[in-house]
């Protein structure tokens, strides 16, 4: 399979030795300096860039009649106008705020939890995430994405950052140096605390990841998610 890359930093480094070894052949390599010149070669296309490229990034993917995997994250105010336009091109598209097969299933034991605890009053649910310093957003993608399957599953409206309402869930965010991801949910009661934790120990399980939605992806038509990858919607 044929793979663009959009966005070669650290991410984009791993994701490529993975492919390589998958058996896959990178036909670009695109940085924040360089053109989409060889985008059209490409049988798939995997974003991990920063926030202002990445919609121009699937943008462009769309345009070309490229499949395209994102894990950047920070843009989501303009998710449905990239949905919008993913069906209007009849393009493929996955946005995952964490590839990490981990994850996802940390993602459905998250929601399972916040289901059983959804009648426990006593319990109060709070979160706290750590990454590198380089991070750029913060909460993370993968921070939010849990607080959502909270929200989903529980009378929580929202989560802040800052001092939380009574159906707010508070997001603690820390930027430590090399740190891949941690993110922690906790329900505490007077009597005792309830933890569930996912800890990533290098970016190897986000870039295979990537790497298998990009191969589940290629010659697909529309938008979908980890859990179609992962076969976890049933």
């Amino acid at each position: 399979m044929k793979i663009a890359l959009l966005g070669y930093g650290k991410m984009g480094k791993v994701i490529e030795r993975i492919a390589l070894e998958r058996g896959h052949e990178i036909v670009l390599r695109k940085s924040s300096s360089s053109t989409f010149e060889g985008l059209q070669n490409a049988d798939v296309a995997i974003d991990f860039s920063v926030p202002d490229s990445a919609v121009c990034n699937i943008t462009e993917c769309f345009a070309t009649n490229v499949p395209v995997v994102s894990g950047t994250t920070g843009w989501l105010e303009k998710y449905d106008e990239i949905v919008s336009l993913c069906s209007e091109k009849e393009g493929a598209f996955i946005y995952g705020s964490n590839f990490s097969l981990g994850v996802n299933i940390f993602f459905e034991l998250n929601a399972y939890l916040a289901k059983m605890m959804s009648n426990l009053k006593e319990y109060k649910v709070s979160m706290e995430e750590i990454h590198h310093t380089q991070k750029l957003d913060a909460p993370s993608g993968t921070a939010i994405s849990l607080a959502e399957g909270i929200i989903a599953n529980s009378e929580y409206t929202n989560w802040t950052m800052e001092n939380p309402t009574e159906k707010q869930i508070p997001i603690e965010a820390k930027r430590i140096e090399n740190i891949p991801g941690t993110h922690s949910i906790f329900y505490d009661s007077v009597v005792d605390q309830i933890e569930i934790k996912h800890t990533a120990h290098n970016r190897e399980g986000f870039a295979l990841g990537a790497v298998i939605a990009a191969e589940w992806l290629a010659g697909k038509k529309g938008i979908f998610t980890m859990k179609d990858v992962l076969s976890l919607n049933s």
